[in-house]
């Protein structure tokens, strides 16, 4: 299994009030939360010196739109926080230095939402492509 519950390890990904669906269906009442497996050192199970070892199209979502913030209203205009932009040169902005495409974030992000609007009803949802990294 390359998956488990646990609670987010980082605050940063803790419930928060700008997303109310997110927090109503990804959380459990616990404050669990599905999560990708880690390494001994708290890296992601898929996560490699050179980058992910998966291609992009069969990531999880979540690592697919990772590093724009968004909520169930959208993609917005600017990095998630906890990116370390300050490893960046001066005036380099992250999502352009990592050639993110907005039109494939928004393609992913009503995915992404679209399998957690349906999880809750599904008997997939232990499978769906909606885990989280952190």
């Amino acid at each position: 299994d390359f998956h488990e519950y646990q609670a987010p390890v980082d605050p940063i990904y803790h419930q928060n009030d700008d997303d109310p669906t997110w927090n109503q269906h990804v959380f459990r009442p616990d404050g669990t939360r599905r999560v990708l497996r880690h390494q001994a050192n708290l890296d992601c199970t898929f996560l490699t010196a050179t980058g992910c070892v998966l291609p992009l199209e069969v990531r999880p979502l979540i690592c697919r739109l990772h590093p724009w913030a968004y909520t169930a209203d959208g993609v917005q205009d600017r990095p998630a926080g906890g990116c370390p932009v300050q490893l960046l040169p001066p005036g380099t902005e992250l999502l352009r230095a990592l050639d993110m495409n907005r039109l494939d974030a928004e393609r992913w992000h009503a995915q992404l939402y679209a399998e957690i609007l349906e999880s809750e009803s599904s008997a997939t949802a232990e499978t769906s492509a909606t885990c989280v990294s952190a």
